[in-house]
């Protein structure tokens, strides 16, 4: 925890997903509790991954790079896979089969309401870290 904030990265070509999450995020937990930074360009998020996120946020289908590489990169650079959540907007179960238990910390459907009660209860568990 640096400064006493969680450091949430949330890597999604669609701006209106980055905004969703980034609003859940706010909304529930507060600026002086947690940052979240968003892109939009996965290339330009590289560059920002380390160790030091408590959550990432990952979409599974994006331009020049896909989830499943760019969480290998995160892992590379220190981010602990069972702190990556892996979205899309395809069906959760197909999501499991290309991420298999053990993977990450969670797949789910950004598109579904029940996957996103699913995103804040895996979210207020880090908070609690």
């Amino acid at each position: 925890m640096k400064n006493g904030k969680k450091r949430i990265v949330i890597v999604d070509d669609s701006d209106a997903s980055c905004t969703m999450f980034r609003e859940i995020l706010l909304e529930r937990y507060g600026a002086d509790r947690v940052t979240v930074e968003t892109y939009v360009t996965p290339l330009d998020a590289l560059a920002a991954i380390d160790a030091t996120i408590d959550l990432m946020v990952v979409d599974l289908e994006m331009p020049h790079i896909d989830g499943k590489k760019f969480l290998g990169y995160a892992i590379e650079r220190g981010v602990d896979r069972r702190r990556v959540i892996v979205t899309s907007g395809r069906d959760a179960e197909e999501l499991h089969r290309v991420f298999p238990v053990g993977s990450c910390l969670a797949v789910m459907n950004k598109t579904e309401p029940r996957q996103r009660e699913a995103f804040t209860m895996i979210a207020d568990s880090i908070m609690k870290r």
